[in-house]
């Protein structure tokens, strides 16, 4: 490793104005939302090459659209060097935050470049993937982007629509992107496990968790495992004044009810949490009893055994109701992630570089899903989680963090990288 000043440059800065100037892409008026292949997503891809680039990193957009720069290791290593990888996501939620899966592409590349500036090379190669989508926001399904760098991509997924009856295929085959959204050119963009060093991902804690503990940073332990659903309840319209309540097959008043057994069910353990994100009424109208109605569900906890025992209790509750008020329900499962533990010997260098600096190794579960999930899979992984503002919220236009969490997250990436030792 070639030796030099000190690249601890003043980087938070750099990185909050750049996240701003990310945020500026966005398929909304008045808010960010950046969905996947998008204008907007393809202009903020853009961007990321743009600034990868200058950081002084050789890039690459796979057949996903995953943005990949990498910084060559020293030449001194010679052609085994292997790769530490690290990056995050770059589209978002509807009307999210700034700083959500974004940070983990800036934070990284600003330090690299401030490396670079320093003549500072790492023995190993490093890459920062800029994730085209990992939120399900236009296609219903997460870890996109990952799936196919982890070799797991299902080529099922190419024929699923979005709300405007795109398919996936159709939106990659019009994208430009290598292989024009063809199985072959998805599969060959998978990374070689053995070439890997490992994962490491940066990213906004999204809870408070930090925030009340005082803490700017945290070492991740696991991340929870998820399992979403589509669930759709159909009943009978009928005149809303003259359907008596007791010969009603309301579709609105059952979701309802399944949607306060989620939350019942989910309430019963600390470590399990249900969510009901979206609840529609299809082609609703005020005097009429709806016959339709669809909701999501989202269903997480740390261990997976828990997560499966309150899936089966809410999907026979849904049974339940749904024949005791004489309705249909059809539940669509998209695929579940498992839950995925950290490696120590990852975390137990970030806790090193925190306790150099004075910091606690303060160590917390993610109830959050990431793409480290999907790397999980093929590499050894590890999370450094930043502290939120504002009460810890995300997934918000509210979500922020300060330039002065963003700086100390960047030296202790910056001294992680240089002291990271591979696993024997």
């Amino acid at each position: 490793m070639t030796r030099s000043a000190s690249p601890l440059l003043p980087l938070g800065q750099t990185i909050l104005d750049q996240a701003a100037a990310l945020a500026r892409f966005s398929d909304m008026e008045g808010g960010l939302t950046c969905a996947y292949l998008t204008p907007a997503h393809r202009a903020a891809q853009a961007q990321l090459a743009a600034w990868m680039e200058a950081a002084g990193m050789q890039v690459r957009i796979d057949a996903i659209g995953n943005v990949i720069g990498r910084y060559a290791a020293d030449p001194a290593v010679g052609d085994g060097a292997r790769v530490l990888m690290t990056g995050s996501h770059f589209d978002t939620v509807r009307n999210g935050g700034r700083y959500d899966g974004r940070l983990g592409i800036l934070l990284p590349v600003a330090v690299v470049g401030a490396l670079n500036a320093a003549g500072i090379r790492l023995p190993y190669h490093f890459e920062v993937v800029g994730f085209a989508e990992e939120e399900g926001l236009r296609f219903k399904t997460s870890f996109l982007a990952s799936s196919v760098l982890a070799g797991r991509f299902d080529p099922a997924l190419l024929d699923r629509a979005d709300a405007d009856g795109v398919t996936l295929r159709e939106a990659l085959a019009a994208s430009g992107l290598p292989g024009a959204g063809g199985v072959d050119a998805l599969r060959a963009a998978a990374v070689d496990p053995a070439s890997l060093h490992g994962f490491v991902e940066v990213h906004i804690e999204q809870g408070p968790v930090l925030l009340h503990h005082g803490l700017p940073l945290g070492v991740v332990t696991q991340i929870a495992g998820s399992s979403r659903f589509q669930v759709r309840v159909e009943g009978l319209a009928s005149h809303a004044g003259t359907t008596p309540m007791t010969l009603r097959k309301d579709a609105a008043a059952a979701a309802a009810e399944m949607v306060l057994l989620v939350e019942q069910r989910c309430g019963q353990v600390p470590t399990l949490v249900g969510t009901v994100g979206q609840l529609q009424v299809p082609n609703g109208s005020s005097n009429v009893i709806p016959a339709e109605c669809v909701f999501s569900m989202d269903i997480r906890a740390g261990e997976d055994s828990i997560r499966e025992a309150a899936i089966a209790d809410i999907v026979a509750g849904i049974q339940a109701i749904a024949e005791r008020r004489g309705l249909g329900a059809a539940i669509e499962r998209v695929t579940p992630v498992n839950n995925a533990p950290c490696a120590r010997w990852l975390m137990d260098q970030f806790g090193a570089v925190l306790k150099k600096r004075g910091l606690d190794a303060f160590e917390l579960p993610s109830g959050a899903g990431h793409d480290a999930m999907m790397m999980q899979r093929m590499t050894d992984v590890a999370m450094l989680f930043v502290r939120c503002g504002n009460g810890g919220i995300s997934h918000n236009p509210l979500e922020t963090i300060t330039t002065d969490d963003a700086q100390l997250a960047a030296e202790v990436f910056v001294d992680f990288l240089r002291h990271f030792q591979p696993r024997a």
